[in-house]
């Protein structure tokens, strides 16, 4: 199995506790820079670009979520980091319960957001990935930005996500939807033994709440939330409800180390 060097930035103390975010599907690091002013005070908050996204290399797809979580098993290698705290939406968040199942020992506490363990093929992951090899970017641009956002959130603080993924590279954005198409992580969830926070948004139509009522139902030791006047980007357009979630759910957590 391939696996990749994973660009990454890091904000907050050094030795503070590491708390590690997994992006969504097109997304790059940068989706996460509403967090970082309530997350990077006490802890060392590492934001990642999964393979074929933002500063990461671009292989040729299809991908895997084990493939995606063995490129995550390696960056925390290289960082020296034996155990740490992760939040992952969407894509990230499949990633992050592919690692709590597989690779236990490495996470301490996991918040997985607008995310699902399984989605069903007319979902149509597959056929986006054959419209943006053939095409590029262009003609999902629209469409998507409308599932990650109300329409009450306004036009003008889109256009950074819009501009984000438009500028997304069409091979890792497609290998990236193959892996989502493939996954079903519903047998490994009860493996999980990290304490687990699922957050849906009441209004995100790319991954409905039932979903991660899925895996609140399965995931031993977990919390479910909604969050009202959400769609898929949760952490943009509710970023203070969110944070406030997050701080409390690692804030008081001390387990993980460097």
């Amino acid at each position: 199995m391939t696996i990749v060097a994973l660009h990454h930035v890091s904000d907050g103390p050094a030795g503070a506790p590491p708390l590690l975010l997994g992006g969504s599907l097109g997304s790059t690091v940068e989706m996460w820079r509403p967090q970082l002013p309530a997350l990077a005070e006490h802890h060392r908050v590492i934001r990642y670009d999964h393979r074929g996204h933002g500063g990461s290399p671009v292989p040729p797809g299809p991908y895997t979520v084990e493939q995606l979580g063995a490129d995550v098993l390696r960056l925390l290698d290289t960082l020296g980091i034996d155990r740490v705290d992760y939040a992952g939406l969407s894509l990230g968040g499949m990633v992050g319960m592919w690692l709590a199942a597989n690779a236990a020992h490495r996470i301490n506490r996991l918040v997985l957001l607008c995310t699902a363990a399984y989605l069903p093929a007319e979902i149509g992951y597959r056929q986006r990935a054959t419209l943006v090899r053939a095409k590029g970017m262009a003609d999902i641009v629209e469409p998507v930005i409308g599932r990650w956002f109300t329409d009450e959130f306004p036009e003008p603080e889109r256009a950074p996500y819009r501009a984000m993924l438009a500028a997304a590279a069409p091979e890792g954005y497609a290998g990236c939807c193959e892996a989502i198409a493939a996954l079903d992580l519903r047998p490994v969830l009860s493996k999980i033994t990290a304490p687990t926070l699922v957050v849906a948004g009441a209004l995100d139509p790319a991954i409905p709440p039932r979903y991660a009522g899925v895996i609140a139902a399965a995931v031993p030791r977990s919390r479910y939330v909604v969050l009202d006047r959400a769609a898929h980007l949760a952490n943009v357009e509710q970023a203070d409800a969110v944070n406030e979630l997050l701080e409390t759910w690692f804030g008081n957590h001390k387990g993980a180390t460097a």
